[in-house]
């Protein structure tokens, strides 16, 4: 059956009534109860999730529940996780607004932020901010070369200081969005991170990003004007630097989909960065 559960368990854990949840490329996902009865997550990672998914198990170890879910235990591809809960920060945008649940972003944001981990060394493992932009500087290259001066070239170039300058450099999620975000018993909690290391602007800039559905938002100027300014004040960044990262990732966005001939995505993604390209020239 597909729903089977073949996975065997840490006697340890004490651990009861598994239900898987999903199935991805990297991993099953399972539901469980603790010994007390909490419910928690199992993710039984495959051959490609051990590859993709342990330096985002490193990160959620060093955070160890300040603003994200914790890693509970973990055992060869086996890792047991907090429940985050059910509802997500896409949910409360359709209830109540983006302004709301940007305002909760920012919360979060900061949560992370503000942790010092203990002052534990940071996991090796940890993808550097520069490496994730390959793709970008790859594409921006292949234009240049052909004498285009294209958006990718801008990007890649705004994408270049930012990396030469960052600062309170520190484990980064990797992919901060509305449907990575849930309200559990602890509240609003981050979920499912990449595990990078940089500038933490650039887990703010997914924001302007999502909803992936809400293109009169993501491309909105008004919208990442607003969200700009908001994370200005929140984070005590400079506007530009918020908006290069802004522009930048989703200029990378837009080159991992044109890698994949995804072309409609990667125009999506364009006119993404473009709003935050206008909004910054409007700045003067």
């Amino acid at each position: 059956m597909a729903d089977s559960i073949y996975e065997t368990f840490p006697a340890e854990w004490q651990i009861s009534s598994p239900e898987l949840f999903v199935e991805t490329h990297t991993s099953r996902i399972i539901m469980v109860r603790l010994a007390d009865g909490t419910p928690a997550v199992v993710k039984a990672l495959n051959e490609t999730g051990m590859q993709e998914e342990l330096r985002g198990a490193h990160y959620l170890d060093w955070h160890d529940g300040h603003g994200s879910i914790r890693l509970l235990a973990e055992k060869g591809n086996l890792l047991l996780l907090e429940y985050a809960g059910s509802r997500t920060l896409l949910d409360h945008l359709n209830a109540h607004g983006d302004d709301a649940a940007t305002a909760i972003s920012v919360d979060v944001l900061l949560k992370l932020l503000g942790n010092n981990g203990k002052g534990k060394s940071f996991a090796p493992d940890l993808r550097p901010l520069r490496e994730q932009y390959a793709s970008l500087f790859k594409k921006a290259e292949i234009d240049r070369k052909q004498g285009d001066a294209s958006i990718f070239v801008e990007a890649a170039g705004i994408a270049d200081r930012l990396l030469g300058n960052p600062a309170d450099v520190q484990p980064l999620h990797g992919d901060v969005h509305h449907e990575n975000i849930l309200l559990g018993a602890r509240g609003w909690l981050v979920i499912d991170p990449k595990g990078l290391l940089g500038d933490p602007m650039y887990d703010a800039a997914n924001m302007f990003y999502n909803p992936v559905e809400r293109q009169d938002l993501r491309a909105s100027d008004q919208r990442v004007a607003t969200m700009a300014l908001t994370f200005s004040r929140a984070f005590n960044r400079d506007i530009r630097t918020i908006l290069g990262y802004a522009m930048s990732h989703a200029a990378l966005s837009a080159s991992w989909h044109t890698e994949d001939e995804n072309f409609e995505e990667a125009g999506r993604s364009l006119d993404v960065a473009r709003a935050a390209q206008r909004v910054m020239a409007s700045l003067g």
